[in-house]
């Protein structure tokens, strides 16, 4: 008969958070795979389990998957766990998860703490529906595309932020959202845990001179669909964006202002100008 795997939810910060359950069951299952054994091992001394650690990470997924499953088949249950809080969301337990349910191995989940839920929570801005963006690539044309493909979602957006990539990541923000409101969540639950509650340009220049620490979690505002005025024509929106170019504006910074303000695109009042030089 088959063992199973347990996903087992830890704490992100503050170790308190973990559920009696959780604790119950890693003190059960015959072994645990985790993305980093020693942050693991610190949680497991601190709660007095003794188990035996798989380290499983991006760079291992397919060997270790491979024998984490034949264990399971051999009626071995496994626990999964993740460096902080759900594992198996945008790590590589899923693709265990996948195998699992290839192979019939029963899978149960064990709740427990994630960043992106409470800092929605927390964050002020709508949380009856968001999209869980994840990390942006480190890749520029990915990074830029990922940000282009989600600039119209009118869901409430979360992403996750390294402190290094973080200024750079409001600039890209501000450039493909908007001026939209954001909730910067750093270091949930641990002792330096601070909200600020701010707009992209905002929070643009409070990074511009200082060096962030921690981790952070994103709450960005979702995109709100100008209203058209159905009495204004494209030329009326032209002739706006040419009232802001006399007045010193960048051609392209003014389409994209008129267009905000009328609800036309960017690119047609873009085009009625250029017809006319």
């Amino acid at each position: 008969m088959a063992g199973k795997l347990f996903v087992v939810g830890t704490p992100i910060g503050n170790l308190g958070d973990i559920t009696y359950r959780a604790v119950e069951t890693l003190k059960s299952v015959d072994f645990i795979c985790a993305e980093d054994t020693r942050v693991t091992l610190k949680l497991l001394n601190h709660f007095g389990i003794k188990k035996k650690l798989v380290s499983y990470h991006e760079h291992s997924v397919k060997q270790v998957s491979e024998e984490i499953v034949e264990s399971m088949l051999a009626g071995k249950s496994c626990a999964v766990v993740s460096d902080a809080g759900m594992p198996c969301i945008s790590d590589p337990g899923e693709d265990l998860i996948r195998r699992c349910i290839e192979n019939n191995i029963p899978i149960e989940a064990v709740p427990g703490p994630t960043a992106m839920a409470s800092a929605v929570a927390i964050s002020g801005l709508s949380s009856s529906r968001f999209a869980f963006e994840g990390f942006l690539s480190v890749t520029k044309k990915q990074r830029y595309a990922h940000l282009a493909s989600a600039a119209k979602d009118t869901h409430t957006l979360i992403f996750y932020e390294a402190p290094h990539k973080l200024a750079a990541t409001l600039s890209d923000m501000l450039e493909y959202f908007g001026d939209r409101r954001i909730a910067i969540c750093r270091e949930l639950t641990k002792i330096h845990e601070e909200v600020l509650r701010m707009t992209l340009s905002e929070a643009v220049a409070y990074y511009a001179d200082k060096n962030p620490k921690g981790e952070f979690v994103l709450i960005v505002e979702g995109y709100v669909p100008p209203e058209i005025n159905e009495e204004l024509t494209i030329n009326d929106a032209a002739k706006q964006a040419e009232k802001l170019i006399a007045d010193g504006m960048k051609p392209s910074d003014a389409c994209k202002e008129a267009a905000k303000a009328t609800g036309f695109k960017k690119s047609d009042i873009y085009s009625i100008i250029n017809s006319k030089k």
